[in-house]
């Protein structure tokens, strides 16, 4: 045992040492206590919870020589001779299958035809087939009727990752079992116990980056463990910290990642490409690192949205005060970019054979991502001294226009300043004299039309259903189709053309219809009245064929 690996020296051989798995084990024991067994077990679960282990100990569970005599002792110090073989694997009666290299109905056959013997020596013969779901559709239907009526002293016990692949008539005959991720704070706890045992020295923040990594898998994190401990005679000091397993991981240092993100927010392009070659060198993992970018952006969006971050052991104090400064000019819409585009890149990873090269042209499109809101709509006219747009996370001030912003970003943001100041304010004074009057909704249309405004008055048509109309204030619903600047279009037009502000509210109206809609109705209901005249009949009669398509008033 001794020059075993970890994941096997460690792996459980009673249902007392599964962990994270408590509800199961106990559910199982009962069962077997009651002899109240089913025919088929069928375990799902990710990589690495003890499915394979868990099938195991059911068979020793099962055919354990203290359930028929009390007197015979059998744990983890002794073993009874059946369990034993069981734990060597050469023990006759239990059967251990590969689907995923046996997956034909010949295979299958095969196994039915050694279900019709009885055991050997122990009491129930047992099938245990692993990654059950790569079987075929045929191995599947020639299992059917054995699993549901099985010889009395035959048990099936089915492994699977892929739960979903197996058909629903597999799934009947058998009692399911999910084992569950293990959380991280029972991961640290075995993990610490193991080391203990190795004499390994390594650090509480060590293994809490193995725990995390491991994703809940207690066969990875006893992997990781195994290397990291592997690698402890070469460390300085003889004691593993959190560094090391980040470098022996390929993971980028977390606190390192805020700090990166603290320069896309300043927009200073040098200094984040610098930290990103820091990382680099340190010999991260491109689609590591990119995780652990989603993980921060997490942690952002928590902090934006709950507060803040209570401590727990997934975030060091120093990382949460990273995130408490940071996050104070960030709002969810720039979360969502960074996580869009962040999920964009894992996906190129695929396609281009340079990871550095994919690394750092994401790092500049984050850099440059911040642009595209910088624009942000002017939601209110009433409010002339509000500042000009901002940065991701930060607002522009003129030294922040001359020192971040590309030229044509910074002509666009003068450009809506000019919008803002001077083109609104001009026209006021060179139409104070000449205030036009809107009084109805068909007003407001006309005038769109006369001033040539084509965008404004489709939608005023179309796309806007009012409510109401009253002088100062309109209530509309729209549908999808409208622009989305109609709301700020509007307000400005309105206010150039009478002189005043007036209220545009949205209304939740389900009821109302556009203009265009109105038209189409009245047309249609004007059809019809004519179809009944005497006129129309006449048509009728001298044209049988003719089709009434429309109607023209003359003057």
């Amino acid at each position: 045992m001794t020059n075993k690996i970890l994941a096997l020296k460690y792996r459980p051989q009673e249902f007392k040492d599964l962990i994270g798995q408590e509800v199961m084990a106990q559910t199982i024991t009962n069962a077997i206590k009651l002899k109240k067994t089913p025919n088929a077990y069928l375990l799902t679960g990710i990589r690495g919870v003890g499915k394979t282990t868990t099938a195991r100990l059911i068979a020793k569970a099962l055919n354990c020589q203290k359930n028929e005599n009390p007197k015979i002792k059998c744990s983890s110090e002794k073993f009874c001779s059946i369990c034993q073989e069981i734990i060597n694997s050469n023990h006759i009666d239990i059967l251990e299958m590969d689907a995923a290299s046996k997956t034909g109905i010949d295979d299958i056959r095969e196994l039915i035809e050694n279900s019709k013997y009885s055991p050997t020596s122990a009491k129930f013969k047992i099938f245990i087939i692993d990654e059950v779901h790569m079987l075929s559709k045929q191995a599947f239907n020639g299992l059917l009727k054995t699993l549901e009526e099985p010889p009395p002293s035959l048990k099936f016990i089915l492994a699977t990752t892929e739960v979903r692949k197996i058909p629903v008539t597999i799934l009947s005959r058998c009692q399911r079992f999910d084992l569950k991720r293990v959380s991280i704070d029972q991961l640290c706890k075995h993990l610490k116990i193991i080391a203990d045992k190795e004499n390994g020295r390594i650090s509480e923040d060590a293994i809490k980056l193995i725990a995390r990594t491991s994703e809940g898998s207690v066969r990875d994190s006893i992997s990781l463990l195994d290397r990291a401990l592997i690698s402890q005679s070469i460390i300085k000091n003889n004691q593993i910290e959190e560094p090391d397993v980040r470098l022996m991981l390929g993971l980028a240092d977390r606190s390192k990642i805020i700090i990166l993100f603290k320069q896309i927010l300043s927009g200073d392009e040098k200094e984040s490409l610098k930290v990103l070659q820091e990382l680099i060198n340190d010999g991260l993992d491109a689609k590591n690192f990119l995780n652990d970018i989603l993980e921060v952006l997490y942690l952002f969006s928590r902090r934006i949205s709950l507060g803040p971050i209570e401590k727990d052991m997934f975030v060091s104090e120093a990382e949460l005060q990273l995130v408490d400064q940071y996050s104070k000019n960030l709002d969810m819409q720039d979360i969502g970019l960074f996580w869009q585009l962040t999920i964009k890149t894992i996906d190129d990873l695929r396609l281009v054979g340079n990871e550095n090269l994919t690394l750092e042209m994401y790092v500049m499109q984050l850099l440059y991502l911040k642009n595209i809101d910088t624009n942000k709509e002017i939601q209110n006219l009433d409010n002339n001294q509000q500042s000009n747009e901002r940065l991701v996370g930060k607002k522009i001030d003129d030294k922040t226009l001359e020192k971040n912003i590309p030229n044509q970003i910074k002509n666009q943001l003068k450009s809506v300043n000019q919008i803002k100041t001077n083109p609104i304010k001009t026209s006021l004074k060179d139409n104070q004299n000449t205030k036009i009057e809107i009084k109805s909704f068909q007003n407001l249309i006309e005038q769109a039309n006369k001033d040539k405004e084509i965008e404004l008055k489709y939608d005023l048509e179309r796309n806007v259903k009012l409510v109401s109309f009253n002088k100062g204030k309109i209530d509309i619903s729209f549908n999808e189709k409208l622009n989305k600047n109609f709301i700020k279009n509007l307000s400005e037009k309105l206010l150039l053309w009478t002189g005043e502000r007036w209220i545009i509210s949205l209304s939740k109206n389900t009821n109302a219809k556009s203009i265009y809609e109105k038209n189409l109705e009245d047309k249609s209901s004007k059809l019809e009245e004519f179809k009944k005249s005497k006129i129309a009949q006449d048509i009728k009669k001298a044209f049988p064929d003719a089709k009434l398509v429309d109607l023209i008033e003359e003057e």
